[in-house]
This record gives C-alpha cells, sequence and structure tokens, in this order.
C-alpha cells in the first residue's frame, strides 16, 4: 500500500476530528510570542528549554513534519523566518489559517520529513522537530537530511517515541493486563496481526512505527551531530507513563565548518 498516502489522507481526518496536535494557536499566544514570552513543547507536556532555541529572531527555521498552526506561528510571530514542511494539507491549511490571521510571513511546503531535497545544504540554522518520526518508516534518513540542511553551527530539536511503547497491545495496556506482543523496531502494517490490523485500517488511524534507541540517538551521532541535550516526558493519557517515560528528546548541533 501507499503508506504516504494513507497517511496523509489520515492526518488530513485528525484535523477534522480535532486532534490537540492539529488545533492552532489563537491571538493571545501570537502577541504574547511578538513580546518574547512563549514556550513550545516537542513532546507531550514539557516545554523546551529556551536556551535550547537561542536568539531566534531572523533564524531560518525549519519546522519539519510540525504542521498544525502551532510551532510555526509561534516561532515566526517571535521574528524567525519560518518554513514548515507537513505530509498533510490540512495541518497545512492550519499554518496558513493563523499565518493570515496574524500578518505572519511562513512559507509552506508538503512533502515528506524523510526527502528535504527541495532545500539547498545549508538553507536552515534551526530544525524543531516534534514527536512525528513514528509516522516515518526509516529514521536514519531523516536525520541525515536534518544535518545537510543545518548549516555549520545549526541546532535540530527532536522529539520521539520511547521505544518501549510499541512492545505491548494498546487494547491490553488499557485493560491493565499487558503482555510483551511486538519487538522493537515496530510497525503496524508488519507486526499487528491481521485480525487487529483490519479494524485499525477501517478505523483511518495512521500508521505507525517504533524505533530503536540505536536509530532515534545513535544515529544523529552517526550523521555528524553532536548531542547537546536531552529530556525525558511522559504522555499522562498512556498506561505506559505509570512505568516509564513515554517519549524523549535530543537537541544536536552540527559543528562549526
Amino acid at each position: 500500500m501507499d503508506i504516504e498516502k494513507y497517511n496523509r489522507e489520515a492526518w488530513d481526518r485528525e484535523v477534522e476530528g480535532g486532534n490537540p496536535w492539529t488545533r492552532p494557536v489563537g491571538p493571545e499566544e501570537v502577541a504574547r510570542a511578538r513580546n518574547g514570552d512563549w514556550a513550545l513543547q516537542l513532546t507531550c507536556t514539557k516545554k523546551v528549554p529556551r536556551d535550547w532555541f537561542g536568539e531566534v529572531r531572523s533564524k531560518e527555521i525549519l519546522c519539519l513534519a510540525s504542521g498544525g498552526g502551532q510551532q510555526g506561528p509561534i516561532l515566526a510571530a517571535a521574528g524567525a523566518r519560518v518554513t514548515v514542511l507537513d505530509n498533510s494539507p490540512k495541518q497545512l491549511e492550519q499554518d496558513r489559517e493563523v499565518a493570515g490571521r496574524e500578518g505572519l510571513e511562513i512559507r509552506l511546503e508538503q512533502g515528506v520529513m524523510e526527502d528535504l531535497s527541495r532545500f539547498a545544504a545549508g538553507s536552515f540554522d534551526l530544525i524543531f522537530h516534534p514527536v512525528s518520526n513514528v509516522f516515518a518508516a526509516e529514521v536514519p534518513p531523516v536525520w541525515r537530511e536534518c544535518f545537510r540542511v543545518l548549516r555549520p553551527g545549526g541546532s535540530l530539536l527532536a522529539g520521539f517515541a520511547n521505544p518501549v511503547m510499541y512492545l505491548f497491545d494498546e487494547e491490553e495496556l488499557e485493560s491493565g493486563f499487558p503482555l510483551m506482543r511486538y519487538s522493537i523496531p515496530y510497525s503496524d502494517l508488519a507486526d499487528k496481526p491481521e485480525e487487529k490490523l483490519e479494524p485499525y485500517l477501517a478505523s483511518g488511524k495512521p500508521l505507525e512505527y517504533g524505533h530503536s534507541l540505536e536509530d532515534q540517538i545513535g544515529a544523529q551521532i552517526e550523521a555528524g551531530f553532536t548531542i547537546s541535550g536531552f529530556f525525558e516526558d511522559i504522555d499522562p493519557e498512556s498506561e505506559i507513563a505509570k512505568f516509564t517515560p513515554s517519549y524523549l528528546a535530543t537537541r544536536a548541533d552540527k559543528p562549526q565548518a
């Protein structure tokens, strides 16, 4: 199946359904950002340390797989020159809506995070990449492309899922009697048994992948990055959060030339 197309349409449906990560920021948040009062999340609940960003004014920032009218408009209001790339046209439409309402300039690009070939090497000072590579079949190509399009001295701020989340069947987790069912790396399409995959596809939910920490963190280093920041976060609505962090986040820097 064409997973890129399936997930594009799935996220369009998430917008229609009001997924929290598809709800645009309001005028009050934009006004505060214009005055320097802003914060963003790479993961579920924790705010990204402001020193991870440095001074964003006049920086070229790529919000990677980060549509939804949230992060891009805030960074643009804070003075950055923002490009948002996302696979979902309706997610990008949320950014377009806020930009038009608030008089912000945001460049919008439809595409997948693994292919940044439309951007020249050294195009950006910062990449903001919230938890979204769960929708990419392979993560190392994402990191390699990020490294290529960053300028020397630039940074990649990335959030990603703890692979432990994909060891269990979601329904069993919610029932309180979970058993380890799957291995890492994990793929909804390849690993869900047929009796669970068919209703999952019928529901129209996005297909996900569980990636190893070697791919999530080690492959950043292999791409050429230096890890300079790290934190863990929870998803308060997940049963996993009772036992272990649900999400991880890194700041990774491209060395100066």
